[in-house]
């Protein structure tokens, strides 16, 4: 039998959950040390940040400063550069990485799959044919060939104009 060690995923499944009323995605923008919370990128409305706990090699989000979960709460400024930084992640990520695809997506609301429901944040995932494979279907584990910090190194290079 092979073994597959990811321990940093049990770091996330044995994680105490946030204080009621605290938002991790808040603590971070506001952390004061932007590689320790994977932020990329900071624009005026919105920032750039990796997915601590990626689909794929270069999963990131788009998120705005202010702490609002819905869509129809941010500002028609954050709204538009929200898709603007969508744009750019999409030619960063075509760059860097050559997926095949790229998956953009919001989940509103708890039911509707937010694992932080609380803060609006918008996931973009590159994609690869064949990234859904067995390990992923069957298993229920991710294999990543880099690592988060090759990642945040080379997407914060590449983010700056």
């Amino acid at each position: 039998m092979d073994y597959l060690f990811s321990p940093w995923r049990y770091r996330y499944l044995t994680a105490a959950p946030a204080a009621p009323g605290v938002c991790v995605l808040c603590q971070h923008l506001q952390a004061g040390d932007d590689a320790a919370s994977l932020v990329i990128f900071r624009g005026q409305q919105n920032a750039v940040m990796l997915n601590r706990y990626p689909y794929t090699s270069g999963h990131l989000m788009i998120l705005p400063f202010a702490h609002i979960a819905r869509l129809d709460e941010a500002t028609p400024a954050a709204r538009a550069e929200m898709m603007e930084l969508a744009a750019r992640a999409e030619i960063v990520l075509g760059r860097e990485y050559h997926p095949q695809g790229l998956n953009l997506g919001l989940n509103l609301g708890e039911a509707a799959g937010a694992g932080i429901a609380a803060h609006l944040h918008l996931h973009v995932v590159p994609r690869w044919s064949g990234d859904a494979n067995f390990m992923t279907v069957v298993g229920e584990t991710r294999v990543l060939p880099e690592t988060l910090e090759d990642t945040y190194t080379r997407l914060r290079r590449a983010f700056q104009p």
